[in-house]
């Protein structure tokens, strides 16, 4: 998996020498800015696929199974993660940013319940399923 990281230093070079003569052409601040940020945002990127890599590379003593010649399919198999199977907190949390937003157009107190809504609907999704039914 090195390879997507390399190919993330190679998108934040690309933007750099066309961040450079973009703005040596044009002398225009907002593309500029725009290039500036996508060197940034793709250099993060790549350092963080690059430095979790390695980590994971330590953990496992070894390459990964993406990286190994020999490696097989069933070297992948395992726990992918915990999914949920069916939630009503995004909808609250949609609902008191839709409450936020129109607040901003008709009156300063619905921004204020939309932001206590949307605060209470946060912490009903976060801690979901540390009570009731589904709790692990």
């Amino acid at each position: 998996m090195r390879v997507q990281a390399f190919m993330f230093y190679g998108c934040a070079i690309f933007f750099l020498i066309t961040d450079i003569v973009y703005w040596l052409w044009s002398k225009e601040w907002t593309g500029t800015t725009a290039l500036a940020l996508s060197v940034g945002l793709a250099g993060l990127i790549g350092f963080y696929i690059h430095f979790t890599i390695r980590r994971l590379e330590k953990a496992n003593n070894g390459p990964l199974y993406e990286d190994d010649p020999d490696g097989e399919i069933v070297q992948a198999a395992g726990e992918v993660g915990f999914f949920s199977p069916h939630s009503w907190w995004p909808l609250f949390v949609a609902a008191s940013a839709a409450c936020i937003t129109l607040g901003l157009v008709f009156g300063w107190w619905l921004v204020v319940f939309g932001i206590a809504a949307t605060l209470l609907s946060c912490i009903g999704l976060v801690f979901e399923y540390y009570r009731g039914h589904f709790q692990h």
